[in-house]
């Protein structure tokens, strides 16, 4: 699987692959997609923390790199969060800057259809380093999210958690196996997403390891969503 951060051996190979997969696929993009593309490319060549993987730089240094407005990074954050490329690590609080992660797995997973451009040795590399699933699809046009076989999401909202859960098992089915499968949905609080499971150590995992996914994941499918809370489920009387 793809280790989180790029740091030690091999590591500017990795650097270089995620770029190429980036080019490649920006390349037989519209101008749109090439300028998105572009402008995190440069967030990671030029101010991206590999070794405690994470992007810490305010919107108006964004702004002046990227020679835009703030709205504009706003704008373009925004889509980088709902392809699940970016996601916020710790949001800006009193006078600090929001700080991003950047989900360079997913990113590998939804360039693929373009690496046969790039050429069969960066294909055979990466599967070999990173165990990311084939496509289902001849179609280099289409990304498939495949769905895992896991439970589904029961209470209110489970439709929503249901498609989370897909999107994550398509990233890391061993992942979604052995811990999000565990939690089903107990619907919205407000604009909290609000998630139980079924002990209080599996809750205090993935709150620990996995929340800052779970909300870039759920704003993918309702960017009204701000916050993700996991409850301890009782057990029924």
């Amino acid at each position: 699987m793809l280790a989180k951060t790029a740091v030690g051996r091999n590591a500017s190979t990795m650097k270089y692959d995620i770029l190429s997969a980036l080019s490649a696929q920006a390349l037989a993009a519209d101008k749109h997609r090439q300028r998105l593309a572009l402008r995190l490319m440069v967030l990671i060549t030029t101010r991206y923390n590999w070794r405690s993987d994470e992007l810490s730089m305010g919107r108006a240094e964004i702004a002046r790199l990227w020679s835009v407005d703030e709205r504009t990074v706003k704008r373009e954050l925004a889509k980088l969060r709902s392809m699940g490329w970016v996601a916020v690590k710790r949001a800006g609080v009193r006078g600090r800057v929001t700080v991003y992660e950047i989900d360079f797995k997913q990113i590998l997973i939804d360039t693929r259809p373009g690496w046969e451009r790039i050429g069969p040795d960066f294909i055979e590399r990466i599967d070999a380093h990173q165990g990311i699933t084939p496509p289902l699809t001849d179609d280099p046009k289409v990304v498939p999210l495949p769905r895992p076989a896991i439970p589904r999401g029961e209470g209110a909202s489970g439709d929503l958690w249901d498609q989370v859960l897909a999107a994550l098992g398509a990233r890391d089915p061993a992942t979604a196996q052995a811990w999000y499968a565990q939690l089903i949905s107990a619907g919205l609080d407000g604009d909290t997403a609000v998630l139980l499971a079924p002990s209080g150590f599996v809750a205090s995992y993935v709150t620990t390891h996995f929340s800052a996914r779970l909300l870039s994941t759920f704003n993918r499918f309702d960017r009204a969503i701000r916050a993700v809370r996991i409850d301890v489920a009782q057990a029924p009387d």
